[in-house]
């Protein structure tokens, strides 16, 4: 670790720690960097919000992605006060984010009681082996939208 990554996650514990201090929810915080700036901030604002999505991740990468006017950020960092989630890691992946630095580890955030293990293994799950009850309806009709998006001059491919 070099000094920069420990001021860009000092920053983040310390969003974390207002995160509890307004009560918007769990201990978590990140900061999303590019070309050696922050350009978005996010705590865990689930509570606060209302919203299952509101991590501190998600929320600096929202953050990050329209103060950049792009939804990839090639070449970026995120640092967060702990490992994320699934859904933060894949949100991660989709930003195409260079690089990750966190703090406190999965099996830490479990212990307080913030285990994702559960997710992680439905994910290894086929569809029909799922504890959420999962049916396909309309798959043709869906298909269809997506040669008509494919046709569109309007696409944007990501």
């Amino acid at each position: 670790m070099d000094q920069q990554d420990e001021a860009f996650m000092i920053e983040a514990l310390m969003l974390a720690q207002r995160g509890i201090e307004l009560g918007d929810g769990g201990p978590f915080g990140a900061v999303l960097v590019l070309d050696g700036r922050i350009i978005g901030r996010g705590w865990n604002q689930v509570v606060k919000l209302n919203d299952p999505t509101a991590h501190a991740e998600m929320l600096a990468i929202r953050d990050a992605c329209a103060h950049a006017k792009r939804f990839h950020l090639p070449g970026s960092v995120l640092y967060t006060s702990c490992e994320p989630c699934p859904m933060c890691l894949s949100a991660a992946y989709w930003t195409h984010i260079e690089r990750l630095v966190y703090a406190a580890g999965a099996e830490d955030a479990a212990a307080i009681g913030f285990s994702d293990s559960e997710i992680k293994a439905e994910l290894d799950k086929s569809t029909d082996d799922r504890v959420i009850i999962t049916r396909q309806l309309f798959r043709e009709r869906s298909l269809a939208l997506f040669a008509q998006w494919r046709e569109s001059d309007k696409r944007v491919d990501y």
